[in-house]
């Protein structure tokens, strides 16, 4: 890793790349892997990060969107099992969300549906909070 630092452009000519195309690279760098916390970041605190995307549209049905810590910390590292870094993290919530947002609009007073460790390692069902219903007599 501490070569790779020191990498110049000679470096990827000697290496076989094209001189005419190593000449239009304004900057070579190399780019390390982020790490479970990271990712959790680019989750949870961007202006438009994926949960916040996420929540609103739940939010669309009146239902809150609730991840756990350690269901983000899945995500995060099932993200980094797959090698698929940041832009794998969209299609890993869309894997677990998407019977959710079918389901949500078809069932009464859900009030909330938390995800969590189980859901994301385990595709077990989230957890749906009701709105505290009156019962009526003769329902």
């Amino acid at each position: 890793n501490k070569v790779l630092e020191k990498i110049e452009a000679e470096d990827l000519i000697r290496y076989g790349l094209i001189p005419e195309f190593v000449g239009r690279l304004p900057i070579v760098t190399k780019i390390d892997e982020l790490a479970e916390a990271d990712l959790i970041r680019i989750l949870t605190e961007p202006k438009d990060a994926l949960i916040k995307q996420y929540q609103t549209l739940f939010q669309m049905e009146d239902v809150e969107l609730d991840f756990t810590d350690q269901a983000l910390v899945s995500i995060a590292r099932e993200a980094n099992k797959k090698k698929s870094g940041a832009r794998g993290l969209r299609s890993i919530i869309e894997k677990i969300l998407l019977d959710v947002m079918y389901e949500v609009p078809s069932v009464d007073h859900v009030h909330k549906v938390v995800i969590d460790e189980s859901v994301v390692v385990d595709q077990a069902d989230p957890l749906y909070v009701f709105d505290k219903v009156d019962r009526i007599e003769g329902c």
